[in-house]
């Protein structure tokens, strides 16, 4: 029977000179899965079968920066204090790539994508939905490798191996201590939400960014709630981790995206492009 979850043995390999980390990996497969159903469910809708691969071409690269650059403005002390090796702030193979700068990152990008393909932004990131939660579900098992993202003590049979050298252990609690697997809730969490809001969809006209409402709404529960067990240092202001305030601020978008959205457009969407262009059967 179950009694524990092992942290994993291997963390990268090498391919003769060049060391690959399984972390980057699977943020790799994650935006190649995002892409995929994007482009699949964009395609459906109207648009020219390819045209999320113009868009990705800016959302991916800022996406990362994004990520990054939020990260470690909100664990500074991880990466500015004496003595520190400043270029670790551009180390995103040691993990600390955060979502809601990913988010922010990556929606100047697909705003710039989606100007240049001719693309409503809502459009897209209504297609995009459910797709960044797989996404999503992918990174963090890119946090497992990384033997990272845990949250507090447990005796659960799931309970998370971590090793007493881990920095990341807190110091006091015996070697053999087992935490909350936070990675996995949110991968569960995650691949919920896409169950969500497909279903939804088949029930409700998700569209002019709605959908993508729904998703930061999601999102956004999950994340004040499994960012309060982590044990990782972040930043706080009013004693509160900055995480859980963007977690709040995620939901709280979702909800006037949505109930503004409904108001500027009772309609249909009749087209994925801005000027109206003849596309292919739309779905729905």
């Amino acid at each position: 029977m179950l009694s524990s979850i092992p942290s994993p043995d291997i963390q990268f390999f090498d391919l003769g000179p060049i060391r690959v980390h399984i972390y980057a990996l699977c943020i790799l497969l994650g935006i190649i899965l995002a892409t995929w159903i994007t482009d699949v469910r964009l395609t459906r809708r109207g648009a020219a079968r390819g045209s999320v691969l113009d868009i990705i071409l800016w959302a991916v690269p800022l996406g990362i920066i994004g990520a990054r650059f939020y990260h470690v403005f909100t664990h500074s002390g991880d990466y500015f204090y004496e003595s520190a090796d400043l270029l670790r702030v551009f180390y995103i193979w040691e993990g600390g790539n955060a979502i809601f700068g990913s988010l922010l990152g990556g929606a100047v990008g697909a705003w710039i994508g989606c100007k240049q393909t001719g693309i409503r932004f809502w459009s897209f990131a209504d297609a995009l939905a459910p797709a960044m939660l797989v996404a999503q579900a992918a990174g963090r098992l890119g946090n497992y490798f990384n033997h990272e993202l845990f949250g507090v003590p447990t005796t659960l049979p799931w309970g998370l191996e971590i090793e007493a050298t881990n920095a990341a252990f807190p110091a006091g609690l015996p070697e053999g201590t087992l935490f909350h697997p936070m990675f996995l809730y949110e991968i569960i969490w995650n691949l919920v939400g896409v169950i969500i809001i497909v279903a939804l969809e088949k029930k409700v006209y998700l569209r002019w960014g709605k959908a993508f409402g729904v998703y930061l709404i999601w999102y956004g529960i999950g994340r004040s709630i499994f960012e309060t067990y982590r044990l990782d240092p972040s930043d706080t202001f009013l004693t509160i981790r900055t995480n859980v305030w963007a977690a709040l601020a995620a939901i709280l978008i979702g909800l006037l995206i949505i109930l503004i959205q409904n108001r500027r457009h009772p309609g249909r969407e009749l087209s994925v492009y801005v000027d109206g262009a003849p596309t292919v059967k739309l779905e729905g």
